[in-house]
């Protein structure tokens, strides 16, 4: 349960997306994408093409929608608040909605289906100018990534020594398995938090529990347990923790520290 990544809301929001959308009036890979999302059942996995396509039309719907009123700085604002992602579902729904309107264009008034009609076109457009004109090919995995930084990985030089990763993962936002990102215009979703241990935890037996972190034990990176549990972690497995004194005894290496002989 804890390592599902599939969103039960997201085939809701779907529907109500592609409800606005003339499937006639789409180019080829159009039609590919408009039939992927029709058959999603919400999976966030990292050869799903969904979530791509997904993400890239709730990014630009909400661009159309609201950057208008909000200007630049504000709408980035915006995508990192929890208002965010609170108004999609009911906002999509909402036909009579004043926010449809581009205050921008003196001349027209857009409607929701012109919105998340031109919307989706957008995004089809755009990922093929990211990923290719392959629409099999817009796997998660090519766009979800995560790498755990440290602040000297900051400096190019030093990012391989100190920082963890980049590694493909599965998972998105509002799922259990959340590895969350912001929106961004370059369709790259960067994870930037996520679960910082898995546990679990037999009470019956103590000695026979299991735990994973995103990294490793070590805070040294020198050390082989700086990031030697990263992989295992990335892939939903787990590892026995050691809890009983002779077996950690048995299996673990000893650090010794002596005092400088005079």
């Amino acid at each position: 349960m804890i390592t599902d990544n599939t969103s039960s809301k997201s085939p809701t929001i779907v529907r109500n997306l592609i409800a606005s959308v003339d499937y006639n009036s789409l180019s080829e890979n159009g039609k590919k994408g408009y039939s992927i999302l029709k058959s999603w059942k919400g999976t966030n996995e990292l050869q799903d093409v969904a979530p791509t396509i997904y993400n890239k039309w709730i990014y630009l719907y909400l661009k159309n929608t609201f950057k208008d009123e909000l200007g630049e700085e504000d709408f980035k604002l915006f995508l990192g608040s929890h208002i965010m992602k609170q108004i999609i579902a009911s906002q999509i729904k909402n036909v009579n909605s004043p926010w449809w309107d581009n205050v921008t264009t003196k001349t027209s008034k857009e409607t929701r289906k012109m919105i998340l009609e031109t919307s989706f076109k957008e995004a089809i457009s755009n990922l093929e100018k990211q990923l290719g004109t392959s629409v099999n090919s817009w796997t998660w995995n090519r766009v979800h990534k995560v790498e755990h930084q440290h602040p000297l990985g900051k400096v190019n030089a030093l990012r391989s020594y100190f920082n963890v990763g980049p590694f493909d993962i599965n998972g998105s936002n509002e799922v259990i398995n959340n590895q969350f990102f912001t929106f961004s215009e370059n369709g790259e979703y960067t994870v930037t938090g996520g679960p910082s241990t898995r546990r679990v935890i037999d009470f019956s037996d103590i000695e026979n529990s299991w735990s994973i972190l995103p990294t490793g034990q070590s805070g040294n990176s020198l050390s082989k347990h700086y990031r030697d549990q990263a992989e295992m972690y990335n892939a939903g497995k787990f590892r026995k923790m050691k809890l009983n004194k002779e077996e950690i005894i048995l299996t673990s290496t000893k650090l010794v520290f002596r005092p400088k002989e005079k």
